[in-house]
């Protein structure tokens, strides 16, 4: 410490020793093998915000290309959403002070009304196009495509055929930027990134957020970038929450992998490379047996090619394919007259080639690994044992139910807190205390979202190991109705009283002339019986 101006002196620093710990091994600067591996990382903005409108692009091309990542792509979203994810009401009856049988009702009664805002889509779509249901695989593909997808919850005037006001729109990812000013034409910048608001608080790839970090609010532009059009681009600045009911005016679904990271990743980001390089491969191995399956003849001649009766698909006098005199066509029959001294060489394929398919599955199990889908599930070809697959499907349903409550909380959960909210405001469901008290609230809004079921590869076993649970107190019907098919014990309990009651009520019931009938039937054998029986008797 300097004692005259009371400031720390700083020491130099010894350098970093170079043979120990991970000197030895992934930092060392001295082996070989690692002399070339500059590796430099920075934050958050500079490893993802500036990459992102490249990698976006690039994931929805392989997604519109390539097989491989369109069924990563589809496997997530039916195994996750499939149909839609349903409500289940999940009140926590014990503190509101309810009954078993109020607090079922009240369940009942909100699923319902939500249903009449979800199942509609011109009730809860501001663009009219998806209900609830749908609109959350449309915005899990775009999530797991582009990295991220902003949700902007509206408000209209409710009507007599819907008496909510609440309504979503999807924005695309490319749409969320920082505002830049620039002249006519320049709408194709798209890399800036980084920005301040007029406020004084940083832009991050059109996150606003504040001097603690915190997200305040988004950037919406008209349009999108590299977009050719006349309009002009303007950004509209959307606070996050709402200023006095504090609710959210924009739902970010988003799956985050570093601290401070206000913009998704792809999910192919890290597998872009391969699927481009097993596309690649793909549709070399497709052009090449089929140029191998053409039967093409060339003739070489010193005549005048034009005094030929041929075409380049080998019928008599009819018009060429082609008007280009250095163009030659292959194709199934097809004769090619050539000009004299030319002549048409091939390479040598070597072909059939027998390591195509296991070339494509070895890159299909790293693929599979780093998108966490098994490769038998990936290229949906089960061709292991039982118990293999089993744990296939075990070890991509950890996957799947994960990305499932990352979901749920993202997309489903705040737009039914904020429907609520307006149901229990315009009083169509009742929840006493619902404004009163932070906890009560909560209490009202519990919820479990049902989904797609992991399947079964042999349904007799599974079910049967359900019911030992059950009967053993390790799981409860209801969950095993989960996990079995989706579906609902509560509902399925209803409808199998129904139906057994239906089936008494089929069954006819005892006549007294019949009984007569039987009767005088009885006492005519009866006789006979025994008289059978005695002689019998006698013969042993």
């Amino acid at each position: 410490m300097d004692k005259e101006h009371g400031k720390p002196i700083s020491k130099p620093v010894a350098p970093l020793p170079k043979n120990s710990g991970y000197g030895e091994a992934g930092a060392s600067s001295t082996k070989k093998a690692l002399k070339g591996f500059t590796a430099r990382s920075g934050s958050p903005q500079a490893d993802i915000d500036a990459h992102n409108l490249t990698l976006r692009q690039r994931a929805r091309m392989l997604y519109m290309s390539a097989p491989i990542a369109t069924s990563a792509i589809k496997t997530n979203r039916t195994n996750v959403i499939g149909s839609g994810l349903w409500l289940k009401s999940r009140i926590d009856r014990e503190l509101l002070g309810l009954s078993v049988e109020d607090a079922r009702i009240w369940q009942k009664k909100t699923e319902a009304e939500f249903e009449l805002w979800a199942a509609e889509k011109r009730n809860c779509d501001a663009l009219g196009i998806n209900n609830f249901y749908t609109a959350q695989g449309l915005a899990f593909i775009s999530g797991l495509l582009s990295g991220d997808v902003v949700v902007l919850l509206k408000r209209v005037k409710p009507t007599a055929y819907n008496p909510y006001g609440l309504r979503f729109q999807m924005i695309e990812a490319d749409r969320v930027s920082t505002p830049v000013e620039f002249s006519a034409g320049a709408s194709l910048v798209a890399r800036i990134t980084e920005g301040k608001a007029e406020n004084g608080n940083a832009i991050y790839d059109g996150v606003e957020v504040d001097s603690n970090g915190a997200i305040v609010a988004y950037y919406i532009r008209s349009t999108y970038p590299y977009e050719l059009t006349r309009k002009p681009t303007e950004w509209k600045r959307v606070e996050a929450y709402g200023k006095e009911t504090g609710l959210p005016n924009v739902l970010h679904i988003m799956e985050a992998e570093r601290p401070e990271q206000y913009r998704g990743v792809s999910y192919l980001a890290q597998v872009i490379e391969p699927l481009l390089q097993v596309r690649r491969y793909t549709d070399s191995e497709l052009t090449a047996a089929v140029v191998e399956s053409f039967f093409t003849a060339f003739i070489t001649t010193e005549a005048d090619p034009s005094m030929m009766p041929y075409n380049e698909v080998g019928d008599e006098n009819a018009p060429p394919v082609s008007d280009d005199e250095n163009e030659y066509e292959m194709g199934p029959g097809t004769v090619n007259v050539l000009k004299p001294g030319e002549s048409v060489t091939f390479g040598d394929p070597k072909r059939p080639n027998g390591g195509f398919e296991g070339f494509v599955n070895a890159v299909c199990k790293q693929v599979g690994a780093a998108l966490e889908i098994p490769a038998d599930l990936l290229l949906k070809a089960f061709n292991a044992s039982y118990s293999a697959s089993r744990a296939a499907l075990l070890e991509a349903w950890k996957a799947f139910k994960m990305r499932r409550e990352w979901f749920v909380d993202d997309f489903c959960k705040p737009i039914y807190n904020v429907w609520l909210y307006e149901a229990v405001a315009r009083g169509r469901i009742e929840a006493p205390g619902f404004f009163a008290d932070p906890r009560i609230r909560a209490a009202w809004m519990g919820s479990e979202w049902i989904g797609p079921s992991q399947g079964q590869l042999d349904p007799v076993k599974e079910i049967q190991a359900e019911q030992l649970a059950c009967d053993n107190g390790f799981s409860t019907r209801e969950q095993a109705t989960v996990r079995l098919n989706g579906g609902s014990f509560e509902a399925n309990a209803e409808q199998l009283a129904t139906e057994n009651e239906m089936l008494k009520g089929g069954q006819s019931k005892p006549n007294d002339d019949d009984d007569d009938d039987l009767n005088k039937l009885v006492a005519e054998l009866l006789p006979r019986i025994i008289n059978c029986l005695r002689k019998e008797e006698g013969k042993v």
